[in-house]
């Protein structure tokens, strides 16, 4: 569910949406250095580092605590760039969760997460690592521990979606009626993004149109990915045996904490 409520003085948009996690996303280890340098250990294809969350994230941090020392940084990438499964973001969170214990800088999760929004109005969401329902520019939480956890069948279309763009669009919605977590739940789940992305990305209109016809189809966020829920592992699956040629697909299981979390045991 995202909706679009107004756009502040500042640009960015109010926004209503929940979060929730999967058990699938990005590796990533970290090697203590001595010389306070940030060193990506593998480059990404396509992502400088110097626009790398992950390298921004540690050097935030750097800058906010009066540690010396530095990090080399290793990632694999599973998740699709710009595919609107907050890749990046979760990747930055790691980081700064990561890093506060290895450089014992003594950051409570609260003060990683305000880190963490200069960065992206999703990474506090991940630092914190618990299903939320969203407010402001996606940064006010509201824990949901009681959301389903269902089996996700997640289709990657063979582009990317400018989040950018899609805001930017002079036919988006920009003045939806704020809804409740009673409402949400009882199914209203519409995305104000859905009809932008469909007409800039036809791609993404194919994808849903595809998975429409064995679940409800829905777009993460401002997309490229798109979505269903199964009740079981063995319902996800029959569909994705069933997937078209040349769109990458997964499945994966909803978590109301995340990996993250659940490896801290917050």
């Amino acid at each position: 569910m995202l909706r679009v409520l107004g756009r502040r003085p500042d640009g960015y948009h109010r926004l209503q949406t929940v979060f929730q996690f999967l058990d699938y996303g990005d590796d990533l280890w970290f090697r203590l250095r001595r010389d306070g340098q940030i060193r990506r250990a593998n480059p990404i294809p396509g992502v400088p580092a110097e626009s790398d969350l992950v390298v921004r994230a540690a050097k935030r941090l750097q800058a906010h605590s009066d540690t010396g020392w530095g990090a080399e940084i290793g990632i694999h990438k599973r998740l699709p760039l710009g595919a609107g499964l907050g890749g990046g973001s979760s990747d930055a969170a790691t980081a700064l969760v990561a890093l506060n214990q290895l450089w014992g800088t003594g950051f409570s999760l609260d003060q990683l997460a305000e880190i963490g929004l200069s960065l992206g109005a999703d990474v506090p969401v991940f630092v914190h690592g618990h299903a939320a329902w969203a407010e402001g520019i996606g940064e006010k939480l509201t824990p949901m521990p009681a959301l389903p956890e269902p089996w996700y069948l997640v289709l990657s279309p063979a582009c990317q979606v400018s989040t950018a763009a899609v805001f930017a669009d002079p036919s988006l919605t920009r003045d939806s009626p704020e809804i409740t977590i009673k409402r949400f739940m009882s199914g209203d789940v519409r995305n104000d993004c859905l009809a932008v992305v469909r007409h800039r990305y036809p791609q993404v209109a194919e994808a849903l149109d595809w998975l429409a016809q064995h679940g409800q189809a829905r777009l993460t966020g401002t997309g490229a990915c798109v979505f269903a829920a199964f009740p079981g592992r063995s319902q996800a699956r029959a569909v994705l045996a069933q997937v078209p040629d040349g769109i990458r697909a997964f499945i994966a299981r909803g978590m109301n904490r995340s990996p993250l979390g659940e490896m801290q045991g917050n």
